[in-house]
């Protein structure tokens, strides 16, 4: 299909005309139809070219548009345009190539949400198109898989979440932590939902706190709704709050470091194809080893992003950050040893 921009306002324009008995459409007939209609949904007043519109012309009479039954009646000295069966319009065809082709990538991303509790509607949706549209009967291997975790608990918890989020509800959540095992009760006024390494987290206010919370998905044990009424999020912008952290936990009152890593020129390419950060910068390249620079606020995903390049990895600065890897790695290998 053609990729102008607003074509499809365009093709209905043009197929409206070409399927109305009471006028005569000339060529200027379909410019002028064509940009009133662009001006009426866009408010563009520039509008479109005698060329473009027989290029939509042109497109839709071609197989890999509609194969539109079109003929050019001469009046005169001038030519109009209509349909040879009054009855034809594009919208009553079979999808072309070029649409089916751009609904089954539609469907592919669509895909990802599948199982997810507010998003039931998919299945019923593509089992529809596969009946109604034929889609996989011309296509069934699986050419794109998106990482998910079928498993991952909590995952029941995302749709309420959702409509409490969009709905502006105040909700209470009891949750146990992995550090106490304990059950707490909180009033939680939720802003945002976020994945993070195949886990779920919401973010919002709980009352009796000042400072932006975020709870795991898959801690969360009951979820129920209040009474009181909610506090909106007039003071977190989520775009800069994970702007300078890795993951998802912000430490409360931290500066953001200057973290200086070396890392092997072997595992390099790596790094730089999937960068660690987005402030990261490569400072020093050698022989053997290269030095990259990034500026983040320490955490604990920081520390595991970096123990996951093994000895491909090491940290030069800060010392503190440093010395908590050693801690770590010392500890690691005693468990080991033993």
């Amino acid at each position: 299909m053609a990729t102008n921009k607003h074509a499809t306002i365009r093709y209905q324009v043009l197929d409206r005309c070409f399927r109305n008995p009471g006028r005569k459409y000339f060529i200027e007939d379909l410019v002028n139809a064509c940009n009133d209609a662009l001006e009426e949904y866009t408010g563009n007043e520039d509008g479109v070219k005698r060329r473009q519109v027989l290029e939509d012309i042109k497109f839709m009479e071609s197989s890999v548009g509609w194969n539109i039954p079109l003929e050019r009646v001469r009046d005169g000295h001038k030519v109009y345009f209509r349909y040879e069966d009054r009855s034809f319009s594009i919208n009553s065809q079979p999808l072309n190539p070029a649409e089916e082709s751009q609904l089954k990538e539609a469907l592919l991303t669509l895909s990802r949400f599948k199982g997810m509790p507010q998003f039931e509607w998919i299945d019923e949706l593509m089992a529809r198109l596969d009946s109604g549209l034929r889609l996989s009967k011309t296509e069934n291997r699986k050419i794109i898989d998106f990482e998910q975790n079928p498993y991952l608990q909590g995952r029941d918890k995302i749709s309420p979440l959702y409509q409490a989020i969009l709905n502006q509800k105040v909700l209470i959540l009891t949750y146990k932590s992995y550090r106490t095992q304990t059950d707490k009760t909180y009033v939680f006024h939720p802003y945002l939902l976020k994945q993070y390494n195949n886990r779920w987290f919401v973010f919002g206010h709980v009352e009796g706190l000042k400072e932006i919370e975020n709870f795991a998905l898959d801690r969360i044990q009951y979820i129920s709704n209040s009474t009181k009424k909610y506090k909106p999020n007039t003071e977190i912008d989520f775009e800069e709050y994970f702007e300078d952290i890795v993951g998802v936990n912000l430490p409360l009152n931290e500066p953001i470091k200057k973290v200086i890593i070396q890392v092997t020129n072997q595992r390099l390419p790596w790094i730089h194809s999937k960068p660690l950060h987005g402030s990261q910068k490569e400072i020093e390249k050698g022989k053997t080893h290269t030095k990259i620079g990034l500026d983040v606020i320490p955490n604990h995903e920081l520390d595991a992003l970096l123990l996951s390049f093994g000895d491909d990895l090491i940290i030069l600065e800060p010392k503190d950050l440093r010395d908590s890897m050693k801690q770590k790695i010392s500890s690691l290998f005693e468990k080991y040893q033993s």
